[in-house]
């Protein structure tokens, strides 16, 4: 997939493609229906398949006090965008100077002289420019080719297949939930970085990772499959007990990953994690004492193992 971050300079094997807009927070089964149809337009007409993004989330610039929400951060995006056969992604730059353009102003420069887009492909509520006032029918009485789609229902519950209800799956805990909307296993990423070694102490030493700007899923203790990105694609993918969030016993000031892999002995300092948590086994807690927590944690690793087992 090539990757560009500018519309005024892409080279021509990035213009005159079938092009999808949107944000796409979690790239999930909803979205992947855009993809379908635009890859399918494509094909029919001898085109690559662009997709049109904005970093940040256009949320991090109209909220910028919101707790983080990110299913997929810029990188995890990008990823997931590769793996459904994206050929060409545009990561523009949002900011206030470039939503403050009006409607006429993105379709010209942007769609049109930037672009060259030959078809465009949206969801039904999909809005631009200054004040959203940019709509599918502007764009095609501006003599680009349109097409706009449905959002995908759920098969179980009939309803939409959107980011809010992945988050509040993952708000919750619910990780079959999550992952049965996005169409994929959530993971978060990170570097490992250096920490207060407490589980070390303990004797369960963790790989401790920060959140970023992904979404803080419910807090507690969950089995994890992690991957280490630096061993390569073929890595195996190791099982662990991984706390997500703040040790009510130790009052972190921001949450974090602290991930106790099975079986593992390698200095992982700086490295870059993949963590695909599997199920959530219990809420956070706070002990009477490092006894209690000890016990507490042996209990989870047995718990995680079990369930690990079942979910290779």
């Amino acid at each position: 997939m090539d990757r560009y971050q500018h519309y005024n300079t892409l080279p021509e094997t990035a213009r005159n493609a079938v092009v999808v807009i949107g944000n796409f927070d979690g790239v999930h089964r909803g979205h992947c229906g855009l993809f379908d149809a635009a890859r399918t337009i494509a094909k029919n007409t001898g085109r690559k398949l662009a997709v049109l993004t904005f970093e940040p989330h256009p949320r991090h610039v109209f909220r910028p006090d919101d707790p983080p929400f990110r299913i997929t951060p810029a990188a995890l995006k990008a990823d997931r965008l590769a793996a459904h056969n994206v050929d060409i992604l545009i990561s523009l730059n949002f900011d206030w100077p470039f939503a403050s353009q009006s409607a006429e102003h993105f379709i010209q420069h942007v769609l049109k002289d930037g672009l060259n887009a030959a078809h465009v492909v949206v969801g039904r509520d999909f809005r631009f420019g200054q004040l959203r006032k940019g709509d599918a029918a502007m764009i095609d009485a501006a003599g680009i080719p349109i097409t706009v789609m449905d959002k995908i229902a759920d098969d179980d519950d009939g309803d939409d297949i959107s980011s809010t209800r992945i988050r509040q799956a993952l708000g919750m805990g619910d990780i079959n939930e999550a992952n049965a909307l996005l169409g994929w296993e959530w993971e978060m990423r990170g570097v490992v970085e250096q920490g207060d070694k407490r589980g070390r102490e303990l004797g369960f030493p963790t790989a401790n990772v920060g959140l970023g700007d992904a979404l803080h899923p419910a807090y507690g203790v969950y089995a994890t499959w992690t991957k280490i990105v630096e061993d390569g694609p073929d890595a195996p993918w190791i099982p662990g007990a991984t706390n997500i969030g703040i040790r009510p016993m130790f009052e972190l000031k921001v949450g974090r990953i602290e991930n106790y892999l099975f079986d593992f002995n390698r200095d992982i300092y700086g490295k870059t994690l993949r963590v695909r948590p599997v199920a959530r086994l219990r809420g956070e807690a706070k002990f009477d004492s490092l006894d209690a927590l000890i016990t507490q944690i042996t209990a989870d690793c047995t718990e995680a193992r079990a369930i690990l087992a079942q979910n290779p």
